[in-house]
This record gives C-alpha cells, sequence and structure tokens, in this order.
C-alpha cells in the first residue's frame, strides 16, 4: 500500500498523497491540519492586537541592553572599562551555538526566562566586584546568559508574526532607562558604597522582576500561549500561513543543519553583522567620549541618554519606511549608513573646541542602528525550516558577537583624545555594510527570477494522522506551508527584498 521516500515519509496510494511523520512536520500542523479557507481580515487583526498585547511589552523591555549600557555608564560613575567589554563577547560567541540549540528543544519563553534570572543575579554581584577576576566572572556569565535573548526574539516574532509585521517589530529596545537609572545613582550617597555599585544592584533587580515576568508571561509558541483561546490558537497559526515558515519543529535535522552552513546568503548576513558590530563598542565607550570632552559625571550621565533617543527614532522611521516601501529593505538599510558617516566625518574634521559640533556627530553615529536592526527582521523573513533558521541565527549573532569582541581593542591609550583610529575603523565599517546589504538583495532578486521562470512544483498533498475528537485516528491533510521545508526546499517560497 505504501513505500518510504524518505525518512519519516511515505507515499500512500489511498488519497494519492504523502503520508508525514508528526516529528517531520512543525508543531504547528496538529492545530492547522484539516483547515480551509481564509481568515476574516478582521478577525485576523484582533488576533494580532491581542498577541502584541502580550508580547510586545515585554519584547520592547530594556533588557536587551541593560547589561551593555550598564558597562559603559558605569565606567563613567567609577568602574574601569579596561577589556570587559571583549570578555562579555568572547563568552557570548562561545555559548551562542549551545543557547540556539536549547531554544529548540526546550520551550522558548522558559528557557529565556532562566537565563535572564542568571543574568539578574550575575549583574547584581558585580556590585560586589572588587578586582578584574571577580569582574571578568561576571561579565563572562552575562555574555553567557544573553546568547539567548536575541536569538529568542527572533525566534518568536517569527512565531508569532508575519513578514511585514516582524519588521515593524524587530528592534524597539531602549536605552533611555538605563541613562536615567546612572542619572539617579549618582545621587545615592552612602559611605563604602559606591554610585556605579548602586546601578548594578538596581538593574539588576530590575532585571530579576523581569525574569520572573517571562517565566509566568512569556509565551512558548502561538500554539501553547496561554492568553489566546484554543480557537484562537488555531488562527494565530493560520495568520502566519503566508510567510511559509511554519512556527516551530523540536527536532534536529542535519539536511537543514547542512543547508544553513552551504548557503550564502548565510555568510553574507553574517559578514554584515560582523562588519556593523565592530563600531557597537561605541555602546560602552559613549560615556567615556562625552567626558573626554570635559563634561562633568552629572552632564555626561544626561548626555548618554540621547543616543537612546536618536536610535529609537530612528528605528522607528526606518522600519516604518521599509515597511511601506515593496521590497525595500536594503534600500532603506543602506541609506542609513550616510548619516554617520557624515557623523564621523564632523567628529574627525571639527576643531576640538567645538564642543557641540564634536557631540552631533557622535550622536549621529547611532542612526545607522536602523540597519542592522532591519537585517535581523530580513533574515527571519528570508529563512525557512525550523533547524535552518536555528542554525543560521547562530551563525549570524556568532559574526555579531566576533565584530564586538575585536571594537573594543582599537580604543588605545595612544589614539586620545581623537581616536582617528578607531574613527577610520569604523568609517571603513559603515561603508562596507550597506555595499552587503545590496549584494544579498541583488543575489536574492535573482533566485526569485530564476524560480518564476520555472515550472511550478507538482502540487502534492501531505496528511498527518490525528486523533477525533470521539478518539478515532483519521488522517487529515496538511498544508505544505506547515511541513517545515527550507526556503530552499520549498520552490513556492520567494524572498523578500
Amino acid at each position: 500500500m505504501s513505500s518510504e521516500t524518505t525518512s519519516g515519509i511515505t507515499k500512500d496510494e489511498r488519497h494519492n498523497g504523502v503520508a508525514v511523520s508528526t516529528k517531520e512536520v512543525d508543531t504547528a500542523a496538529q492545530l492547522a491540519a484539516g483547515l480551509s479557507g481564509t481568515l476574516d481580515p478582521e478577525e485576523a487583526l484582533r488576533i494580532r492586537k491581542k498577541i502584541d498585547k502580550h508580547i510586545l511589552p515585554l519584547m520592547c523591555s530594556m533588557v536587551q541592553f541593560m547589561d551593555k549600557t550598564t558597562l559603559g555608564n558605569s565606567a563613567v560613575l567609577g568602574i574601569e572599562y579596561n577589556w570587559l567589554g571583549t570578555i562579555f563577547y568572547l563568552s557570548y560567541l562561545l555559548f551562542e551555538y549551545p543557547q540556539n540549540l536549547a531554544l529548540q528543544r526546550l520551550p522558548v519563553g522558559k528557557w529565556m526566562s532562566a537565563n535572564i534570572f542568571v543574568w539578574a543575579i550575575a549583574l547584581s554581584c558585580t556590585a560586589a566586584c572588587k578586582n578584574f577576576t571577580g569582574l571578568f566572572i561576571v561579565r563572562f556569565i552575562l555574555g553567557m546568559c544573553e546568547g539567548s535573548i536575541t536569538a529568542g526574539f527572533l525566534i518568536v516574532s517569527a512565531m508569532f508574526y508575519t513578514r511585514k509585521e516582524q519588521t515593524l517589530r524587530v528592534g524597539y529596545w531602549s536605552q533611555i532607562i538605563s541613562g536615567l537609572l546612572a542619572f539617579g545613582s549618582l545621587h545615592i550617597q552612602t559611605s563604602g558604597f559606591e554610585p556605579w555599585q548602586w546601578f548594578m544592584i538596581i538593574t539588576g533587580i530590575i532585571t530579576l522582576i523581569l525574569a520572573v515576568s517571562y517565566w509566568f508571561l512569556f509565551p512558548d509558541s502561538p500554539t501553547t500561549a496561554w492568553f489566546l483561546t484554543p480557537d484562537e490558537r488555531v488562527k494565530a497559526v493560520q495568520r502566519i500561513k503566508e510567510n511559509q515558515t511554519g512556527v516551530e519543529n523540536k527536532h534536529f535535522k542535519k539536511e537543514q543543519f547542512m543547508e544553513a552552513i552551504r548557503d550564502p546568503k548565510t555568510w553574507l548576513f553574517a559578514a554584515f553583522a560582523a562588519f556593523d558590530n565592530v563600531p557597537n563598542s561605541l555602546t560602552n565607550q559613549q560615556s567615556l567620549l562625552v567626558a573626554s570632552l570635559g563634561f562633568t559625571f552629572f552632564q555626561t550621565t544626561l548626555l548618554t541618554m540621547i543616543p537612546g533617543v536618536v536610535e529609537i527614532l530612528t528605528i522607528y522611521s526606518g522600519v516604518r519606511l521599509a515597511a511601506r516601501l515593496k521590497n525595500g529593505r536594503a534600500y532603506v538599510g543602506a541609506i542609513y549608513f550616510v548619516p554617520a558617516l557624515v557623523g564621523i566625518a564632523l567628529v574627525n574634521l571639527l576643531p576640538w573646541s567645538d564642543t557641540a559640533g564634536l557631540l552631533v556627530g557622535q550622536f549621529m553615529t547611532g542612526i545607522c542602528t536602523t540597519g542592522f536592526v532591519l537585517a535581523l527582521s530580513w533574515l527571519g523573513n528570508v529563512t525557512a525550516g525550523h533547524t535552518k533558521r536555528v542554525v543560521t541565527n547562530a551563525i549570524i549573532l556568532s559574526a555579531y558577537c566576533i565584530g564586538n569582541a575585536v571594537g573594543p581593542i582599537m580604543w588605545k591609550a595612544q589614539y586620545k583624545p581623537r581616536n582617528h583610529v578607531p574613527w577610520a575603523v569604523i568609517a571603513v565599517c559603515y561603508c562596507v555594510c550597506p555595499m552587503i546589504l545590496l549584494v544579498i538583495r541583488a543575489l536574492l532578486n535573482r533566485e526569485n527570477r530564476r524560480r518564476d521562470s520555472e515550472p511550478s512544483d507538482e502540487v502534492e498533498d501531505y496528511f498527518i494522522e490525528k486523533v477525533s475528537e470521539d478518539g478515532k485516528r483519521i488522517e487529515v491533510k496538511v498544508d505544505k506551508e506547515f511541513m517545515d521545508l527550507t526556503d530552499r526546499q520549498n520552490h513556492d517560497f520567494r524572498y523578500v527584498l
């Protein structure tokens, strides 16, 4: 009656289709099996608003950047910066792949919560550090834990949102609150306890509260989301069918791993992430650079909130623009590097006495953060197959770590106060990044045209076994979109540009 074709997949003559093991398909296949028709737009909008209400407040918290900015703000409050930025990212790099594997095998929300909890403890323990060894240990732990955060956000965004919605939602993580806390910490005067130590304790407590919130409130998947009814879970899955990327699959697939490694766009995105994040050392250097212009501790902590404002405004405008312009992600991302290059020119060419101009130039460099945010959301849009997505995320975030680990090394004492050499390196990186984005676009556009010119795949029905309400085992049809196929395996997949 049937013959084996691939692992877990058999050709079944009874319904002239393909019987598929539940291990091979997406976790949403059980919910989506047997569904027909399209979801009412108004109902889809209602579901999306409900998802936003429960997910975005947690994703838009300052948890993503809190540990990075605490080091920069603490530097001006009295803690030595040194090589601690590099240590953080070397740890991040070391644990990035294991973290992504854990995110695939374990409940996403719970795993992120556990990491944030450990992160909060380590952040608080920074206040007790008396030497470089102690700081080294806590920074190493912080890097290990953060490997789950960005990767987890990318996975959850792809689970709950359409391609266009992902572009609008990736990247709203604020640094303003960290600057306000640093400013407030300066006013705490206690014997034997420095302002930077209070700053670490306060941010650690806030992060601990977030860890508990994530455990109880952050969903693992739309198929199990606590805030959705069983009917709404089905509709949430149906809503993202157009992505052709499914929700998730808990089984590691070796063939998808190899495809991710061999895919040229994986390494182009990785190159972009590495080059774009060498300049990210400015995140920690910002307060030191501002202080070098002659500002007091109080003035410096207030001024270092401005880059956070700049980034929020430019990211918001950038993602909105990219969502409105059809196939314009690469173009928008590339354009936002231009103001950053102008800012670098101002920092290097204006006289040292022009404090206002130097500040403006320095703050303009944060505008290009939009490019990285768009690249992250774009990556999720053009990568299908859960194992492939997990492996690709690990590679890109590992490249991100390499760039961040290299960055702090270039800020040496002999380059002060103008730091022409570090700024020159940053300028080169910001010239290379937009070119990489445009190369990725050209590559994906060419592949879309090739697929358009080829005959469509033979339509084949897929079936899985499902237990009906009366306890009987029945076979139900599953849409191709929930077969956990990669973007290369699915020839109906088209890359957004």
